[in-house]
C-alpha cells in the first residue's frame, strides 16, 4: 500500500514539473521572438537597383535571439521553387554595399537571394553595437539557412552561401558546420582569425605579439566597462596619409567615396567594437575544412594583397568540387563591385551545378 502511495505521489509530482515546464516559455521555446527593427524602406543601396528582380525586406532570428535584417531579391516571372542564396559581406560593410550587389546580379540569373546585416550590425539587431564573434557570425549564416528552408519559394536543397571579403572565410566555416549549404562561394576572402591572430601576412606570429593584443584588450575592456562606452576600431582611415599602403588606398576608394559610403557601415565610418575582437584572436577557422563535402569555389584577384588567404584555404579543402578562380588584373576591392571582373556567370554556373547534384 506505501509502495502504491509512493507511486501515485511521484506521478502526481511529474506531472506537477511536466505542467510547469510546458508553462515555461523558456523551456518549450525553439526560437527567440523577433524584434521590432526601424528598418529603411527606401532604396539606400549604393548600387542601382534592377528592374529584373522584385526587392523586399525581410527579418530572421538566430540561435542567439538576435534578429537580423535582409534584403530579400526574387527574380521576376520565375514560378516554383528556386534554389536560393544567402549572401553577407565584406567584415564591417552592411548589405546596401557589396553583399546587396551579389545578391541582386545572382537573382537576375535567377536564384531567390538574400543579402543581411550580421548580428550587432547594420540594421540587424543586437546590443552592443558592431560586435563582431566567430561563433555568432557563422551562426548567421546557419539562421539564413534556417530561414530559407521554409520558405514556400525556395527548394530546401538547394540552398547556398556567398561570403565577401571576411565574411568569404565565415561563410566556409559556416559550410563545415552545416551540412544543409549545398554550395559555398568566397570571393576575394580574408581568415579574420588568421589576420587577428598572426597579423598580414603573418608578420605578427608570436606568442608574445598574441599576448601584447590580449593584455591591451583585456586592459581596454576594464575602461570601457568603468566609462559605459566603448572604443571603435577599424574603421577606413580617412584622410588618406600620403604613404598608406596600396591596399589602404583601394579600401578607402571604396568605403570613403560614393562609390561605396554608407552611412550603416563600420568600414564607412568608425569601424568595430575593439573589445569584440578578442574573439578571432583566440579562435581558428578551417581546422576541419578537409571534412567539407559540399562544394567550394574561392575567387579572388590576382593582384590582391588577400590572395594568400584565398590559396591557403583552397590548400586544405579536398574533393573534385572545389574551385579556386583567379581574376587577372583585379585587385582586393574590385571583387567588390566591378560588373567587368566579378564572374558572376561562373559562380551562378557553379552553384546551378552543385545545388543539383543528387537531387
Amino acid at each position: 500500500m506505501r509502495k502504491l502511495f509512493l507511486l501515485i505521489s511521484l506521478s502526481a509530482f511529474a506531472m506537477v514539473i511536466n505542467a510547469q515546464k510546458m508553462e515555461n516559455p523558456n523551456l518549450n521555446t525553439s526560437l527567440a521572438p523577433l524584434e521590432n527593427l526601424n528598418l529603411t524602406q527606401e532604396w539606400d543601396k549604393v548600387f542601382p537597383k534592377s528592374d529584373k528582380v522584385d526587392h523586399k525586406k525581410v527579418t530572421f532570428v538566430n540561435r542567439y535571439g538576435i534578429t537580423l535584417a535582409a534584403d530579400m531579391y526574387i527574380p521576376k516571372n520565375v514560378s516554383g521553387k528556386m534554389s536560393a542564396i544567402a549572401v553577407s559581406g565584406p567584415f564591417g560593410a552592411v548589405k546596401e554595399q557589396s553583399s546587396g550587389l551579389y545578391a541582386q546580379q545572382l537573382a537576375e540569373r535567377g536564384f531567390l537571394t538574400i543579402a543581411f546585416d550580421p548580428s550587432f550590425t547594420g540594421e540587424s539587431g543586437g546590443e552592443p553595437r558592431r560586435v563582431a564573434s566567430p561563433d555568432i557570425n557563422t551562426e548567421d549564416f546557419s539562421a539564413a539557412v534556417d530561414f530559407l528552408s521554409v520558405q514556400d519559394n525556395v527548394d530546401s536543397e538547394k540552398i547556398g552561401v556567398l561570403g565577401v571579403c571576411g565574411w568569404g572565410g565565415i561563410a566556409i566555416q559556416a559550410a563545415i558546420n552545416d551540412p544543409r549549404i549545398k554550395a559555398t562561394v568566397a570571393s576575394t576572402m580574408y581568415d579574420m582569425t588568421r589576420v587577428h591572430a598572426n597579423g598580414y601576412n603573418d608578420s605578427e606570429n608570436s606568442a608574445g605579439m598574441r599576448n601584447a593584443k590580449r593584455k591591451a584588450i583585456a586592459e581596454l575592456r576594464t575602461e570601457n566597462y568603468r566609462t559605459g562606452t566603448y572604443g571603435r576600431d577599424g574603421g577606413v582611415i580617412d584622410p588618406l596619409p600620403k604613404d598608406a599602403p596600396q591596399f589602404v588606398r583601394e579600401y578607402h576608394d571604396y568605403y570613403k567615396t560614393s562609390r561605396g559610403y554608407h552611412p550603416r557601415s563600420g568600414n564607412s565610418t568608425d569601424g568595430w567594437n575593439t573589445t569584440g575582437l578578442t574573439a578571432f584572436l583566440n579562435f581558428k577557422f578551417f581546422e576541419y575544412a578537409d571534412e567539407l563535402e559540399s562544394a567550394v569555389m574561392i575567387v579572388h584577384g590576382e593582384s590582391a594583397h588577400s590572395l594568400y588567404f584565398g590559396e591557403d584555404t583552397f590548400k586544405k579543402l579536398k574533393g573534385d568540387n572545389k574551385e579556386m578562380l583567379i581574376i587577372a588584373n583585379a585587385n582586393h576591392t574590385d571583387l567588390y563591385d566591378n560588373l567587368e571582373k566579378i564572374p558572376f556567370d561562373q559562380i551562378a554556373t557553379f552553384f546551378n551545378r552543385w545545388m543539383n547534384i543528387n537531387h
